[in-house]
């Protein structure tokens, strides 16, 4: 916006001026102090560390091979017509091949406890345009959605924002690690008729974002009891389906459908994606799978304002359909999850922080409220003020409890695998940030001695010296920190000798 334009009172829509989208959120705040101060070890190594975007990087190679060794894939598909038939209009019913291949790997990853038709399947410009597109479908402006706390902050914008539509929290607590109660559910919806506003559905992540955990089998079968009783739809987000550590441990809404013979079932509506699951957020690709035929026809209307690209749903149509490939891929990806997942736990519990445990999913919940109540500060306010201090003092972003309606200070969530990929194939090491005079409530890492504000990281390279012993050598960077800046660079090699 180089050029300065005038400003006038001309009026803009209600959509426009309205605050709903969320942006005021320390969700987004953190996102948007890591896109002007990114971290990367060369150019910015005292950049914020985005740990706050759940974005699946750990099986990037998986793909990148098969795309190598099926090169007509990254064309235009398997198959597939050529530049012309591509680029002209497509039916936005999305290809048949691609909605079959979808529908198959969905199968694949509940490993057949559930069906699905190919021809339920509404295809959307990824889980954020399937969410609110269903919003649209299923309630007025001024109704409501119920959604168990704690939930993806993103949901204040992509349920509320451009629908009018209210979000009325399901209040779930630690005590039973969060999961959703009958009581809880009916309090929220007696919650909504004191305010005189209508419920028409309930919205649940299956597994949890951000709790990274499943919902178990009893209480999806409460849950759908109740919005029998009232007469509600149920929208299941699932998209970290595939990203459960064990396929044992998760239950999709679809099988208890299919364990009652569908009955009540035109209420119930799953959403899917392939950004979590397969690593690919940047292709925009999701999908609604509706039980309810007027959904899937007004859906499907709908989503001429949020369409895939041909070219990509070609590509994914011949990715997707090689079984060999998809069945090799999701169960490596799992692996991988849960050894990333793993790490992590053991980290912060060396460290004092205990965690939620998690069996799913790219995400971990830990407890941070120990901290709060030895500061005297076990409150909302005591919560952000040490978020804060952890995105700007030691340069970490990661997303408080408060972001994602917990009514717990102190809990908060972590991405598990941000830039894992690229780390795990490069053999990175790991890196800690220590502070001469850190917040007082991280003394307990048992750093409060330490002499000066250091940053060290140890990384592993490939010796290109054809003469050398040793094919990889070890590199140690220390960056000295003066007290109130982070600069100043030394690097040291250290070889057998030293």
């Amino acid at each position: 916006m180089g050029i300065e334009i005038e400003k006038g009172c001309v009026e803009l829509s209600k959509v426009a001026i309205s605050e709903t989208h969320g942006e005021d959120s320390p969700y987004f705040a953190g996102w948007k102090a890591y896109d002007e101060d990114p971290y990367h070890e060369c150019t910015n190594p005292s950049g914020v560390i985005q740990m706050g975007l759940a974005e699946n990087q750990v099986s990037f190679d998986l793909l990148e091979k098969y795309l190598e060794e099926h090169s007509e894939t990254a064309t235009w598909g398997k198959g597939a017509p050529g530049f012309r038939e591509n680029a002209l209009f497509q039916d936005y019913h999305g290809l048949e091949s691609f909605r079959k291949a979808m529908a198959s790997f969905m199968e694949q990853i509940r490993e057949g406890g559930a069906k699905f038709d190919p021809s339920r399947i509404v295809l959307t410009a990824g889980a954020t345009a399937a969410n609110e597109l269903l919003t649209f479908i299923l309630a007025n402006p001024g109704d409501a959605l119920l959604v168990p706390t704690p939930y993806y902050p993103g949901f204040d914008r992509d349920l509320r924002w451009r629908t009018g539509v209210n979000i009325v929290p399901i209040h779930c607590d630690s005590s039973n690690s969060f999961q959703i109660t009958p009581q809880a559910l009916e309090a929220a919806y007696k919650e909504a008729e004191a305010m005189d506003i209508k419920v028409k559905g309930i919205l649940i992540t299956n597994p949890s974002n951000p709790l990274g955990a499943t919902i178990q089998r009893k209480v999806l079968e409460e849950i759908l009891d109740f919005v029998t009783l009232k007469n509600i739809h149920l929208v299941s987000d699932e998209i970290y389906s595939g990203s459960v550590f064990s396929s044992s441990e998760f239950i999709s809404i679809a099988e208890i459908l299919e364990a009652r013979n569908y009955k009540n079932a035109e209420r119930v509506h799953i959403v899917y994606s392939l950004s979590k699951d397969l690593g690919l957020p940047g292709f925009r690709v999701g999908t609604i799978y509706s039980y309810n035929d007027k959904v899937v026809t007004t859906a499907r209307r709908m989503s001429s304002f949020t369409l895939i690209s041909s070219q990509t749903q070609h590509l994914l149509a011949s990715m997707l359909s090689d079984k060999k490939f998809t069945e090799n891929y999701i169960k490596t990806n799992r692996e991988r999850l849960r050894k990333r997942y793993t790490m992590i736990i053991e980290g912060l519990r060396s460290a004092g922080i205990e965690c939620l445990e998690g069996n799913a999913g790219l995400f971990c919940w830990m407890n941070l409220s120990p901290l709060l109540v030895l500061e005297n500060k076990a409150t909302r306010e005591g919560e952000l003020e040490l978020w804060n201090e952890t995105l700007h003092e030691m340069k970490l972003n990661i997303s408080p409890g408060s972001s994602c309606h917990c009514s717990e200070p102190g809990k908060g969530s972590v991405r598990v695998i941000e830039n894992g990929g690229e780390q795990r194939k490069e053999g990175r090491g790991c890196y800690q940030r220590v502070h001469h005079q850190p917040p007082q409530a991280f003394t307990w890492l048992g750093i409060r001695s330490v002499p000066r504000r250091i940053r060290v990281r140890i990384a592993r390279k490939r010796n290109d010296d054809e003469d050398a012993k040793e094919e990889l050598y070890s590199l140690v960077t220390v960056v000295e920190i003066p007290k109130d800046e982070l600069k100043g660079l030394g690097t040291k090699v250290i070889d057998d000798e030293d």
